[in-house]
């Protein structure tokens, strides 16, 4: 049964989820809209989260927007991931090569994090937001975290979340993306042509931790016009080098984790 405290709590945690890059700031009534809640309810929740600091008020329109705190917390949180620590220094190299957008992605619960990018100075380019989450089956990082994961965890994350068309180029087949993620195994990287955005192109390698398991995805993305297959060949090179160098900083010793699971699952 739940308490008023955790009430509270799944309350306040809805109000924060309202806020993205596309929506910074947002008025009572656009936030007690989005969450069911009345506009008392919500106003009064608003004002109590400000004065701790987790909401920010703009005085000239009164809309709200994330406090201090939570940028606080985010600072944190980046801090502790080992494999963002590990990569900066290679990841910015990777940047000064390429001069294209760069992207450090996690796995939280279903779903890709970026915890670290780098954009391209080029005037066309793609834009890779820290925070954003995406699902793993579209594009080429996400594909690396399902060929590279134990094959149960893969199977869970595609039954709760399954492949929906997110661009014309989506691969929503469950049997095309199983031979896509063989491939990406035997090859040890992936690409993607416009799959989550439809301009878009990426470039993806593994990162793997001491165990051997995929702790990160490493991706080098731009505007489609410019990843010919040429230029995508040669970001091959480098983002593999790049991840490749990342393992071992992280103590990966060449030996992935469960790799006979991995063998039976490609001779199927």
């Amino acid at each position: 049964m739940e308490t008023e405290k955790s009430k509270s709590l799944q309350r306040i945690v809805a109000i924060l989820d309202c806020f993205s890059y596309d929506r910074p700031e947002l008025g009572v009534r656009e936030i007690a809209r989005s969450i069911d809640f009345s506009s008392s309810t919500t106003g009064r929740l608003l004002q109590a989260m400000k004065e701790i600091g987790l909401l920010q008020q703009n005085p000239l329109n009164q809309t709200y927007s994330l406090g201090g705190k939570v940028l606080a917390w985010a600072g944190v949180y980046s801090s502790t991931l080992d494999v963002r620590n590990a990569a900066l220094s290679s990841i910015q190299e990777l940047h000064r090569v390429t001069r294209e957008t760069i992207s450090l992605y996690v796995l939280e619960g279903n779903e890709r994090v970026c915890v670290e990018r780098l954009e391209s100075n080029q005037n066309v380019r793609i834009v890779a937001r820290l925070g954003r989450r995406v699902p793993l089956y579209a594009g080429s990082a996400g594909k690396v975290f399902l060929a590279f994961l134990p094959p149960a965890r893969r199977d869970a994350i595609l039954k709760a979340t399954p492949p929906t068309p997110i661009t014309a180029s989506t691969i929503v087949d469950i049997r095309a993306l199983m031979d896509e993620l063989k491939r990406i195994r035997k090859k040890g990287y992936a690409v993607s042509f416009g799959e989550w955005v439809a301009e878009a192109s990426g470039v993806a390698a593994p990162i793997f931790d001491a165990r051997g398991m995929v702790a990160a995805t490493l991706t080098i993305s731009g505007p489609g016009q410019r990843f010919t297959e040429d230029v995508v060949q040669h970001y091959v090179t480098d983002v593999t080098r790049v991840a490749g160098q990342i393992s071992r900083e992280l103590g990966f010793n060449g030996k992935l984790a469960k790799s006979s699971m991995y063998d039976q699952l490609d001779e199927e």
